[in-house]
């Protein structure tokens, strides 16, 4: 349990900070004032002001709202719709489970990066756009470490002690199985949530993804790159956000994962 504070602590600071940005009585973050333009720290504007003069720690903590929502919301979508389909095709026997596993081969076809390309360029950008074409690149990995995770568990002592005791399918499932299972599912989650993070920040780095003059680390990252040569202290910022929050995430679920995987539990003792 000595693993999670600090990693914890580092996830919970960044979100508080994302949920808490309207109380902090920071600058309008798209509020432009070009006559101070690429102008350094000084108080006021504590990490200086962008391209157009705007305060960018404001559009920073502003920013993880838009890429911290963004990536929790494809990875809550993708995770439910995948583990569902995971507990029902590796339980299953057949064409459901064939079916459960082929259907999500198709979409791992596709390149990840180019599949989020071409769904954004034909429904046009924005963060729903992006949400939807997260949760579809993210579903099969989901579905497919569930699915696994069921098949190696569906013939254990405990699972057939639930069974012989009349429980029905799905309580097998949610109430013995998943719960058995939800340390691979907690390092998926992490992993989707740290990657979601920098494709969204990628597809706004673009230009395909959170519409300006919204802030998003990204768009930051897009700014600060045309200017680096006059302030670049504007492209570290952005950077060393998403490198915190990505590590932090990854630190986090990895502790986890060994806090309630019963594999991990049982060595302990």
């Amino acid at each position: 349990m000595k693993r999670l504070w600090l990693p914890g602590a580092l996830v919970a600071l960044i979100i508080l900070a994302a949920l808490a940005a309207p109380l902090f009585g920071l600058p309008d973050p798209v509020r432009q004032d070009i006559a101070r333009r690429l102008s350094g720290p000084m108080p006021g504007a504590w990490l200086g002001r962008d391209e157009f003069g705007r305060d960018v720690l404001s559009r920073l903590i502003w920013g993880a709202r838009t890429s911290l929502g963004v990536a929790f919301a494809a990875a809550l979508v993708a995770g439910v719709a995948g583990i569902l389909l995971g507990l029902i095709g590796g339980w299953s026997r057949g064409v459901v489970a064939f079916l459960s596993v082929r259907s999500m081969d198709v979409i791992l076809c596709f390149p990840p990066v180019l599949l989020a390309l071409l769904v954004v360029t034909l429904l046009g950008p924005g963060a729903a756009t992006l949400i939807l074409v997260l949760s579809v690149l993210y579903l099969p990995g989901f579905a497919r470490v569930t699915y696994a995770e069921v098949r190696a568990v569906r013939g254990r002592d405990y699972v057939e002690a639930t069974r012989a005791l009349g429980a029905s399918t799905w309580y097998m499932l949610l109430r013995t199985v998943l719960p058995n299972i939800a340390g691979p599912v907690l390092v998926q989650l992490s992993l989707t949530v740290a990657a979601a993070v920098v494709i969204e920040s990628g597809l706004s780095f673009l230009g395909l993804g959170v519409v300006p003059p919204s802030p998003s680390w990204g768009l930051m990252i897009r700014g600060a790159r045309a200017t680096m040569e006059q302030a670049p202290l504007l492209l570290l910022w952005p950077c060393a956000a998403l490198t915190l929050t990505i590590l932090a995430m990854n630190l986090l679920c990895d502790a986890l994962r060994d806090a309630v995987d019963p594999r991990t539990t049982e060595a302990a003792k």
